[in-house]
């Protein structure tokens, strides 16, 4: 194998060899060099050919460059001016966009004064019309106002409505029915007995049988009768002096016509109790008697100070059994002397009342009353000047269940005005229930049913605070905002007749004493004095007094004129 390629290797050389002698050869001869030459001299004319070519081709490529150039030129020309008018044209329309922008929103904005003004009449129209809706609630609650929302009395009310029987009816006729038992009327002592005889037609009868019993009707009828007691002495006259003297006459019996205390009783109750005025009561005894009895109009008028001067024991011993009572009810109202006005202030209890007169309300009308001193409760109707005083404190809740039904009436839209009233009731009913006569008993008292109250209270207070903040009270009606703060503020002075069985829940035995002494302004329109209007006030008080006790009033009131005590 290796002298295999060996022998190959040198016969590559010798070709290679033979093949460079045959160049050099031709090198030599210069054959070669013609032909390169020849072959280089057509290769340079080829090459002369071609840049011929390309110079003309470059040639006419600078030519078309030229052209597209112009070309180019011409078309950017003609693009900038088409542009050049398109914003020429562009700027016309954006200037008349801006003026017609302009013009819009000038137009927008006078649009938007003439909306803005219309909002504004809109508004004050409204307004006004808010305004209107509340005065007319206003108007509208004032009118509607009576004894049964306010504190109106009844008598202010001549064309009230009627009070509906709400009865059921049965049918039957009216008067006593049968199985119920029978109340006849009083018999009495007869003074006169008149003896009917039997007429003939039962006598002679055989259908007739007698039956042993005497039937018995009375004819009752009264007579006024004036007693006159009569006393007389001897005269003596002092024959140096010429002093006249006689005995000593029984007390009172003073002037030469005197008068007992049953007349004075009837002439002072007829003018103080009854309101009749003195003309009128003057008259009446005179008619009454036969014109035999004819008492002045001036006597008549003194009997209230008359009767006030002798009953200024009662009056003491009223006004220190009230400092030591538990329970106080009280109250003011208005009277007039001589034009003026002035007020009167009550205090009772259950067994006694003391009027005072006084110049002026508050504290100055507090002043020399049981109440400057008093220690315990006072019932009253929310004049804070009580609260002053005292202890403790019921308001009445009469008056507020009036006011919440005002509410009702003109706040329609509001549900804490309805429930209060019905709990506020169902608190009442269940007070009078729970306490009988006798109240010494202390584990009558139901804590857990009297929390239950006082938590619905207190829950319907909240759905009142969220009603009036979701719809505001009108500027016009403030009245029940006012008392649900009211009732809020002064919660336990609202629910304290719930804890003390002593504690009423109303004021009503003030109200019911104070409107006697109106009945007596009305009848004399205004008093003469000041001393008319005090000694009335005493001698009512005591008038009052004597009927809270069960005691006969004519009776007593005559021995009280008959009493020995002195007028000042």
């Amino acid at each position: 194998m290796m002298l295999y390629g060996r022998f190959e290797y040198i016969t590559d050389l010798q070709f290679k060899v033979k093949s460079q002698r045959a160049q050099i050869q031709a090198l030599r001869s210069g054959e070669k060099y013609t032909s390169m030459k020849a072959a280089h001299k057509a290769r340079l004319a080829e090459k002369d050919r071609e840049i011929q070519r390309l110079k003309v081709e470059l040639g006419d490529a600078n030519a078309r460059t030229v052209t597209v150039r112009k070309n180019y030129q011409q078309v950017i020309e003609d693009m900038e001016g088409a542009h050049k008018k398109e914003l020429v044209e562009k700027e016309r329309e954006k200037a008349a966009l801006e003026k017609k922008l302009l013009d819009t929103q000038t137009m927008l904005d006078a649009a938007k004064d003439k909306v803005t003004e219309k909002n504004r009449e809109l508004y004050r129209a409204l307004s006004e019309l808010e305004d209107e809706k509340g005065k007319n609630l206003q108007l509208k609650a004032q009118i509607n106002r009576d004894h049964e929302n306010s504190s109106t009395p009844s008598s202010q009310k001549p064309n009230r409505k009627k009070i509906t029987n709400n009865r059921e009816k049965t049918g039957r006729k009216p008067g006593g029915q049968p199985g119920h038992e029978w109340h006849p009327r009083k018999r009495h002592t007869p003074t006169n007995r008149t003896y009917i005889p039997p007429p003939k037609k039962y006598l002679d009868s055989p259908d007739y049988k007698p039956t042993g019993e005497m039937v018995t009707k009375q004819m009752v009828d009264i007579r006024v009768e004036i007693v006159v007691e009569e006393y007389f002495t001897p005269g003596f006259r002092n024959t140096r002096t010429g002093q006249r003297v006689h005995a000593d006459f029984p007390p009172g019996v003073v002037n030469e016509v005197n008068y007992g205390g049953s007349v004075k009783a009837f002439a002072f109750l007829l003018n103080n109790h009854c309101n009749v005025s003195v003309l009128k009561t003057s008259d009446f005894l005179s008619e009454l008697t036969g014109d035999r009895l004819k008492i002045s109009a001036g006597m008549i008028n003194g009997l209230s100070k008359e009767f006030s001067l002798k009953t200024e024991d009662a009056q003491k011993k009223d006004f220190a059994d009230m400092l030591l009572a538990p329970v106080v009810n009280t109250d003011f109202t208005t009277a007039r002397v001589n034009g003026k006005g002035m007020n009167v202030v009550v205090c009772a209890t259950g067994q006694g009342v003391i009027y005072f007169a006084r110049e002026h309300k508050g504290h100055k009308g507090v002043e020399g009353t049981p109440l400057e001193t008093y220690h315990g409760v006072i019932v009253h109707d929310h004049d804070r000047t009580f609260y002053h005083y005292g202890d403790a404190h019921q308001e009445c809740l009469d008056h507020v269940l009036r006011y919440l039904k005002d509410s009702m009436e003109n706040e329609p839209g509001l549900q804490w005005n309805r429930q209060m009233r019905e709990l506020l009731r169902e608190m009442i009913h269940f007070r009078k229930g729970l306490f009988p006569d006798d109240v010494r008993d202390p584990d009558q008292i139901d804590p857990g049913k009297v929390d239950a109250l006082e938590k619905r209270y207190d829950e319907i207070l909240e759905l009142a605070k969220e009603e009036y903040e979701y719809e505001p009270p009108s500027k016009y009606y403030m009245d029940g905002f006012n008392l649900y703060r009211r009732l809020f503020e002064y919660r336990d002075n609202h629910l304290l007749f719930l804890h003390d069985r002593r504690v009423p829940h109303t004021n009503a035995i003030s109200e019911r004493l104070l409107r006697i002494l109106k009945r007596k302004q009305r009848q004399v329109m205004t008093f003469r004095s000041w001393d008319g209007l005090d000694c009335l006030c005493k001698s009512l008080g005591i008038i009052a007094s004597l009927r809270a006790n069960d005691e006969s009033l004519w009776g007593s009131v005559a021995s009280i004129f008959d009493s020995p005590k002195k007028q000042g």
